[in-house]
């Protein structure tokens, strides 16, 4: 593959919110995931699971549990300052009921030698709690997961089905753990909801002046 295909594979992929009923084939979404298994993670420890839901029922159950947590923070006081924006969210937060396909990426955790040094060093040093709240600010098993997760929305969008990250499940993380029956050493990172496009939206980037520079 050519530079150029690969821009454009990257710079068309869009976040897709509106899906075709259309059923969309295991074995691409099989694919989708087995490609992602071949995303950079910390210590090539593969600590990743993941679940491909088709059932429709599972999907509204595990939407029900994200929106019921939206209504509950949309009742909170503490709103007030941002109600407008905290009610958009809370209408928007489950339409991936619609989706003919979720697939969940869960992770366990992952220590590398230096998180067990720091960890083991922490409760008495000051600099070791300090380095350690660096590495807890992007942890590696994070990280291992959303490359994962970032290269199976390339794969998807090659293979023709619209896809979209979703980090507002989080909101229900054991609940969603609980219906899909997740065992207890893996956590939700995120779902990624999939089928073929019904929309295709149009999103600019900021120009990449503004978000780089060089130290020469």
């Amino acid at each position: 593959m050519d530079i150029e295909t690969l821009e454009s594979l990257i710079k068309n992929r869009r976040s897709i919110r509106k899906w075709k009923q259309d059923d969309v084939p295991d074995e691409l979404l099989k694919k989708a995931v087995e490609l992602a298994t071949w995303a950079p993670n910390g210590g090539n420890y593969q600590g990743w699971h993941f679940v491909i839901v088709k059932n429709k029922d599972v999907i509204v159950k595990m939407a029900d549990a994200v929106q019921s947590a939206a209504d509950m923070i949309a009742s909170w006081p503490e709103i007030k300052s941002w109600e407008e924006d905290v009610k958009r969210y809370q209408k928007n937060t489950s339409f991936f009921r619609n989706a003919p396909a979720v697939i969940g990426i869960f992770i366990s955790e992952y220590r590398s030698v230096m998180d067990k040094v720091l960890l083991a060093r922490e409760p008495v040093d000051s600099e070791a709690n300090r380095i350690m709240g660096f590495r807890r600010f992007a942890p590696t098993a994070i990280q291992s997961a959303s490359a994962a997760a970032t290269t199976m929305l390339l794969a998807l969008h090659q293979m023709g089905l619209g896809a979209l990250w979703l980090a507002s499940p989080l909101m229900a993380k054991k609940e969603i753990e609980t219906i899909l029956k997740i065992p207890a050493e893996m956590g939700l990172v995120c779902l990624i909801a999939a089928g073929y496009a019904g929309e295709s939206p149009q999103r600019d980037r900021k120009p990449v002046g503004e978000v780089l520079e060089f130290v020469r």
